[in-house]
């Protein structure tokens, strides 16, 4: 049943799951005792539903018990206790309760150091999980330097291009960009998307986002303004909010886009550029995708 129930809960069918998971709560209470290492387990995964809906008084209830009950029966430094901390900690997040949640994680933080090495998956983690609270706060200065922290180590550990050191680094790019440091938040995002072009796809939605961040960066470095409009740093970031545009079917805006680094690429670089011909077959795409095929033909010969 236990099983059963995380399928659904992984398909989010939470109704099911949650049907199943009180039973399977209830029934272990009945045989083996309410703070039996199974009976936890499920009340954790029933806690773990609700936060999934946005339940945080359910989740908070069981997820104390759970808390408390390892706190008592393993010791506040067992793995399986700053497990529960840290849930309990990220629904605090998601009500806004900077201080409680603070609390929890400084304490899984400084634990897993000891315990695992700071290098450790579950320390970054728990880094991660207390530079969010910073962050929300508002407090960039102390939300930076752990987010350094994680993005270094996890270049170290698992490579500038993993997931994880990609995620790492769209957080110390946000803590940037909320800083107005645009030109440190601008190298992480142009990273970023490149990895994940060649990673994902050009259309998937990690990569949309990395586009859509570097959009934003250029608008506010005001890159026309300052290096003109036919730089090609400002053709750049034209071409990538176009492609951003394209992939969000904004063909219009895509095709404004376009036209004008194609012209302006044929002006700067030749019309047998490589640049040129790349936005001249951008431009097409985008005409095939509006049914315009003369138009595309006429650029795509």
């Amino acid at each position: 049943m236990a099983n059963l129930a995380s399928t659904y809960r992984n398909q989010g069918r939470w109704e099911e799951a949650e049907e199943l998971e009180v039973q399977v709560m209830e029934t272990r209470k009945t045989k083996l005792g309410a703070d039996h290492p199974v009976t936890l387990t499920s009340m954790a995964n029933l806690a773990s539903t609700f936060w999934n809906q946005g339940r945080w008084e359910e989740a908070e209830k069981l997820e104390v018990q759970v808390m408390e009950t390892r706190k008592t029966k393993l010791g506040a430094d067992h793995p399986d206790t700053l497990s529960s901390m840290a849930n309990l900690a990220s629904t605090y997040r998601n009500q806004g309760r900077w201080e409680e949640a603070e609390k929890l994680e400084v304490h899984v933080m400084e634990t897993r150091k000891t315990k695992l090495r700071a290098d450790h998956p579950s320390t970054l983690s728990g880094m991660a999980n207390l530079a969010s609270t910073f962050w929300n706060q508002g407090r960039w200065e102390e939300a930076e330097k752990l987010e350094v922290q994680v993005m270094e180590m996890s270049k170290t550990k698992l490579g500038a291009n993993h997931p994880d050191t990609l995620s790492s680094m769209a957080n110390l790019a946000s803590t940037y960009r909320n800083q107005g440091r645009w030109e440190e938040a601008e190298k992480l995002e142009v990273h970023m998307m490149e990895t994940r072009k060649t990673k994902l796809g050009a259309d998937h939605p990690d990569t949309l986002s990395s586009m859509a961040n570097l959009a934003s960066i250029y608008r506010n470095q005001g890159r026309k303004t300052k290096l003109g409009a036919d730089h090609p740093n400002t053709l750049s970031s034209m071409y990538n909010l176009a492609s951003t545009f394209w992939n969000q079917g904004r063909w219009e805006e895509a095709e404004k886009l376009n036209v004008q680094v194609m012209e302006m690429s044929k002006t700067k670089l030749g019309a047998d550029h490589p640049s040129t011909l790349s936005s001249m077959y951008n431009l097409a795409s985008i005409y095939r995708n509006q049914g315009r095929w003369e138009e595309a033909e006429k650029l795509n010969v």
